[in-house]
């Protein structure tokens, strides 16, 4: 039987502002099962574009708007730089994740920056983008998105678990896929760190040097937002008016800030998994050997890794999963994740 495969390109940029994530990968559109990550790069933003991002959450609308075409006029340069240093020939089309900006669902909002319209016009390629914005218009969280890749590119792992920004995982319980966001990780950690000169703490060394400081960490803990039901999810919004100024009333050292966050973040992953081996980690957090020490033992398991390549691109390489999907009018929302009123095909298409 001859397989039919769709050449797709995934950009994806998370809230810890790493960097642009960007893939060139098949899937089989008989077995999507059957994929693979072709090439993968990480772009590094520059400090102006870091620093844009980073501040557009206190943007005025016309701040944003010019934001969103500048943005997305980036990414096309980004992808027309990607598939000429790579030879690439044929691109069915791109799907982007853009960069949230503003995550409030329970408000209605959600913004995802990076113009499909200018990635078109730039890359000459059709453009499938902002898949959040449908989700909270159907009264669901708009995140998480990356579930139903779970679901239907690594249903082998009883956990999916992404270490980024936030911690998010996916599972199946009674007979469908639950999801939702944990906790803050790299949002946090970087934060702190980066005080220190550092963009990140490399194997989590400096925090494993630090002391607990166990009434912020019990603060920390008692957070209403651990008390609340699935679907729920995070944005940059409750960190910065929830998190950072408690972290700074009970704490300045920064090794000891990170131990304790640390700390935090383990113990809020135990409360969702424990003892099952079979879990897929990935995002930027799985390469921070102290935290994965710190869930291995409060979730009482043995970790594997997956390949580094898997780990920083399964995102990327998800988004571009959710684009087929769109393609092909296919689910890629779905209701028992995000909270919507119904399963539903998400995306926004754009034509050069």
């Amino acid at each position: 039987m001859n397989s039919d495969f769709c050449y797709v390109i995934g950009l994806m940029s998370g809230t810890s502002l790493d960097g642009l994530d960007i893939v060139y990968a098949y899937f089989d559109e008989s077995d999507y099962k059957n994929f693979k990550i072709i090439f993968s790069e990480t772009i590094s933003y520059s400090n102006d574009w870091k620093e844009n991002l980073q501040k557009a959450i206190n943007f005025s609308t016309d701040e944003l708007y010019q934001l969103d075409i500048d943005y997305g006029q980036y990414l096309g340069e980004k992808v027309n730089e990607f598939t000429k240093k790579n030879k690439i020939k044929v691109v069915d089309f791109i799907a982007s994740h853009g960069h949230t900006i503003l995550h409030q669902p329970d408000k209605g909002i959600t913004l995802q920056v990076g113009s499909g319209e200018q990635i078109a016009k730039i890359t000459n390629k059709k453009v499938v983008c902002d898949f959040r914005t449908q989700d909270v218009k159907f009264g669901g969280q708009g995140a998480p998105l990356v579930p139903i890749g779970d679901e239907l590119l690594f249903s082998d792992y009883d956990y999916c678990l992404n270490l980024g920004g936030f911690a998010n995982i996916s599972f199946r319980e009674s007979n469908k896929r639950i999801a939702f966001d944990i906790c803050p990780v790299n949002i946090v950690l970087n934060h702190y760190v980066q005080k220190l000169g550092f963009m990140y703490d490399d194997k989590g060394e400096i925090a494993s040097k630090g002391k607990i400081n166990q009434q912020l960490l019990d603060t920390l803990n008692s957070l209403e937002f651990y008390k609340t039901a699935a679907p729920k999810s995070l944005g940059l919004e409750w960190v910065q008016s929830a998190i950072f100024p408690l972290i700074d009333s009970f704490e300045n050292n920064i090794a000891s800030i990170l131990k304790t966050f640390i700390e935090h973040v383990a113990i809020q992953i135990s409360m969702v998994y424990k003892n099952s081996s079979s879990i897929l980690i990935t995002g930027g957090g799985a390469f921070n050997k102290f935290l994965i020490s710190r869930v291995e033992f409060y979730s009482e398991t043995k970790i594997q890794l997956p390949d580094k390549q898997l780990i920083d691109f399964k995102e990327a390489l998800i988004f571009a999963f959710l684009g087929v999907l769109k393609t092909k009018n296919q689910i890629n929302c779905l209701q028992s994740v995000t909270g919507a009123k119904k399963d539903h095909s998400s995306g926004v298409l754009f034509y050069p």
